[in-house]
């Protein structure tokens, strides 16, 4: 994982925050697929699910450990789909010790694994994750 030190771009569009990972899912949803439409049948379908993993996957993270989000956006930038969550903990995301009796555990692997890079950005009033996710990638 590598930090970014800069801060949001000024040309991402932020949305109202999404509180559910459904709204999370939707936004990135709609915002993947003019990547999708360039792409054949199986591999769109790929990156959208991809998409809609890791954007629900953050959303619930932020929820769950985060103290809430502050902002979600989901826009396309050269050819990648872009997606930024802000929550108000100062606490980089980590992966645990897996224990196969209990449930869960696996979001933070899952977006590192999906995600072409994924970057943490701590700031004094919380983080920013930014998932991007390579459209080439999947053609």
């Amino acid at each position: 994982m590598s930090v970014d030190e800069s801060p949001l771009p000024d040309d991402v569009a932020s949305s109202p925050s999404p509180y559910t990972c459904a709204q999370a899912r939707a936004e990135a949803g709609a915002a993947v697929m003019p990547l999708c439409e360039s792409l054949p049948h199986h591999q769109a379908r790929r990156l959208y699910e991809d998409a809609l993993l890791v954007a629900s996957e953050l959303v619930a993270n932020a929820l769950r450990h985060g103290g809430g989000i502050t902002r979600f956006s989901a826009c396309v930038h050269d050819d990648a789909l872009v997606i930024h969550v802000s929550d108000r903990s100062r606490a980089e995301p980590r992966r645990l010790p897996r224990d196969p009796a209990v449930p869960g555990g696996f979001g933070w692997l899952m977006v590192e694994n999906l995600a072409r890079t994924v970057d943490v950005e701590v700031s004094s009033d919380g983080k920013t994750i930014k998932a991007v996710l390579d459209g080439v990638s999947y053609s």
